[in-house]
């Protein structure tokens, strides 16, 4: 999964915003002029808005970035440790965006509260431990494709944690939408309930995603840094740390010759760095204060349709019946469930990438 962060940017003021300033009072008798839905004054047009070549450019970073991190993460355990080379992404990203804040913003750019801070790693162990850590070591015996489609999922599980733990009740369609994307789950299983794939490995990425949803839902509930990038630091610090603490007990320590590591997973775990935890979440973020919900939010059904695509082409895995159905089904469940979130009357359902909806923080998974 790989959104780094979990708490999204602030509002920006809506387009046709005017200043106080220049609000002048209208004469007490002033009939109000008649304006018709679609029109700017009688007889005319609304002019419709246009999207700048900058949004069309930061859209298609994170349809193919995020898309291709689980490809960069299955080329990375093919040498490397699933949760060292996990801490060794994190703690790395997370070092490089903090020293940008100290040298752009200075001290101030990185100070929260104590409870800020604790809110912050609560939710990066959660997203980027248990949520990109396990899509990590499932990717050891799961085919990259096949992780991604299992973990578009996550926004199927924010609408059962928002029903359960945040006292809003499903419309029909986002059921439908559940049940649904749980029958594709079944269906992505086939070939693991078979034998042709390891078991573990999907239940892990399943596990992953459940995780993930959890901590987008307490990033939501939790006070949180009010600057995006120092938030996207300390998770990525927190959950860098429990990655090595992990991979430690797990002694991936013992033996690890660092020359045998070949040259494409080094360049992979840069690519992860630099590309899916900088690069991908920096355009995130500025998509949410410059485009509209509803297109930055179509990452959750390419993601996982990029991924696809470029582990059979570049690793020759597999497309085989029950991961096109599965992954069909699945994103189908997730349109459903998305659209609906998107209506006047219901706030959108923050998603990964596993943590892949237009989701308040970005996934980290990837």
């Amino acid at each position: 999964m790989t959104s780094p962060a979990s708490s999204q940017p602030a509002a920006t003021a809506p387009a046709d915003a005017v200043p106080a300033d220049l609000v002048k009072a209208a004469p007490a008798k002033a009939a109000p002029a008649k304006v018709t839905p679609g029109k700017v004054g009688p007889g005319k047009a609304a002019p419709a808005a246009r999207l700048g070549g900058a949004v069309w450019l930061a859209l298609a970073i994170v349809y193919v970035v995020w898309g291709s991190t689980y490809l960069a993460i299955r080329i990375v355990v093919e040498t490397m440790p699933s949760f060292l080379s996990a801490a060794a992404r994190f703690l790395a990203a997370g070092l490089l965006l903090a020293g940008y804040l100290l040298v752009r913003q200075g001290p101030a750019g990185l100070k929260v509260t104590g409870r800020q801070l604790a809110s912050s790693a609560l939710v990066g162990v959660l997203l980027l431990t248990g949520g990109n850590g396990l899509v990590v070591l499932g990717e050891t015996s799961v085919p990259s494709g096949l992780a991604a489609l299992l973990v578009a999922a996550v926004p199927l599980w924010m609408v059962v944690l928002t029903a359960f733990g945040g006292g809003e009740r499903p419309r029909p369609a986002e059921l439908a939408g559940v049940l649904l994307g749980l029958v594709g789950l079944g269906v992505l299983s086939a070939p693991a309930i078979g034998g042709s794939i390891e078991p573990l490995g999907v239940v892990l990425i399943i596990c992953a995603t459940l995780l993930w949803a959890s901590g987008s839902f307490a990033g939501k509930k939790l006070p949180m840094p009010g600057n995006v990038l120092a938030a996207s630091a300390y998770q990525m610090l927190a959950g860098g740390l429990c990655d090595l603490l992990i991979g430690l007990v797990r002694g991936e320590q013992r033996g690890l010759d660092l020359g045998a590591v070949s040259g494409r997973s080094w360049l992979a775990l840069a690519y992860l760095v630099l590309f899916g935890s900088l690069l991908a979440f920096t355009a995130y973020a500025w998509l949410l204060r410059s485009a509209p919900l509803t297109l930055v939010g179509t990452y959750a059904y390419v993601n996982p349709v990029v991924a696809v695509l470029l582990g059979w082409l570049i690793l020759a895995e597999p497309l085989t019946g029950p991961t096109l159905a599965g992954g069909a089904i699945v994103v189908a469940g997730v349109c459903l469930v998305v659209s609906v979130s998107r209506r006047p009357g219901r706030p959108v359902s923050p998603r990964p990438s596993a943590s892949r909806s237009t989701p308040k923080e970005p996934s980290a998974r990837r």
